[in-house]
């Protein structure tokens, strides 16, 4: 295992270069509307925030605070909801051609409810109008030379599931997957060989390790990358301790950034958006999981799966931070 020259650029001085990577990113899934307590817990609270949410989503809003040309395809409901996600997109630069709405289902929508033992999310989803999601609508493969999806997908229906191995699989197209396995979807007995399935098909993979454990009874990076060989680049995420990257380059390792969490859901996605846009610039695997980390540092301070305005600076500390995952 090979530490990183710590000469490299902090990833937190990368370049936001609006013309590097030609081509465009693709991220499908399902766009969901988050609901915050503002102060206490969901029963206590009186006042909720109300975000744009959804892990492929947060991942095309950052990547496009990247500077990358970045789409969304989804469905949402024909409802304010919807449009309120559509406004958000728009706004953070996303192409939301491919963004569908369905008269008749509801848009998606989740809440948090925080706690002194950690937040528990609960899901609003079930019937939602992404649950139909079953093609891509003409167009939305125009230029683009990379689809991210996640493991979240699949868990929404048959026809999900279909869609997500279905690009997995397509000739020409370059892949990242986050396995982003999700217990209130599905169970893990259920999740875990379909999630392996899908994640060998792929060209990126990104994996929390704790979540590898649960799915698939491993310990180490090490574990997973026995179980993961013919992913070109697979990123392990160990909570607050460090982020390794398994390249054909070789194998890196970041310690991840100290910070003081105020929400930790999204922070995965930022960070998955981080390493991409880096590596679609060119750069070592070092500095993209330090602007991984970075990104990811952003949001643990923000109640929103986004984190703040795009115009806040990045932390830049070598210290380490809580999970990103």
């Amino acid at each position: 295992m090979t530490r990183p020259d710590m000469g490299e650029r902090p990833a937190a001085e990368a370049e936001a270069d609006p013309a590097a990577g030609d081509g465009v990113v693709l991220c499908v899934g399902e766009a969901l509307i988050a609901l915050t307590p503002i102060r206490g817990s969901l029963r206590q609270a009186a006042q909720l925030s109300v975000s744009a949410a959804g892990a492929e989503l947060n991942v095309a809003v950052h990547l496009a605070r990247q500077g990358m040309r970045a789409r969304f395809a989804g469905r949402v409901g024909d409802d304010p909801f919807g449009q309120r996600l559509r406004d958000v997109l728009r706004l953070e630069g996303v192409d939301d051609g491919p963004l569908e709405v369905d008269p008749d289902l509801p848009t998606g929508v989740y809440a948090k409810d925080p706690a002194a033992t950690g937040t528990a999310v609960l899901y609003y989803r079930r019937g939602s109008a992404a649950t139909r999601m079953r093609t891509l609508p003409p167009g939305a493969l125009n230029a683009v030379d990379l689809v991210h999806l996640s493991g979240i997908t699949p868990a929404l229906s048959p026809e999900c599931d279909a869609l997500v191995a279905g690009l997995l699989d397509a000739p020409g197209l370059v892949t990242s997957f986050d396995v982003n396995y999700r217990p209130g979807l599905w169970p893990a007995a259920e999740a875990a060989p379909r999630l392996l399935e899908l994640a060998l098909r792929a060209g990126t993979v990104f994996v929390g390790l704790d979540e590898a454990a649960r799915l698939w009874d491993v310990a180490t990076p090490a574990d997973v990358r026995a179980l993961l060989p013919g992913v070109a680049e697979l990123i392990v995420k160990d909570s607050s301790i460090e982020a390794t990257a398994f390249t054909p380059e070789g194998t890196w390792v970041e310690p991840a950034l100290l910070v003081e969490v105020v929400e930790p859901v999204g922070a995965g996605d930022a960070f998955a958006a981080g390493y991409l846009s880096t590596r679609r610039r060119g750069k070592s695997a070092v500095a993209a999981l330090r602007r991984g980390h970075a990104l990811a540092a952003q949001v643990l301070t923000s109640h929103s799966d986004t984190g703040p305005p795009r115009d806040r600076a990045l932390p830049t500390t070598d210290a380490r931070h809580a999970p990103a995952d």
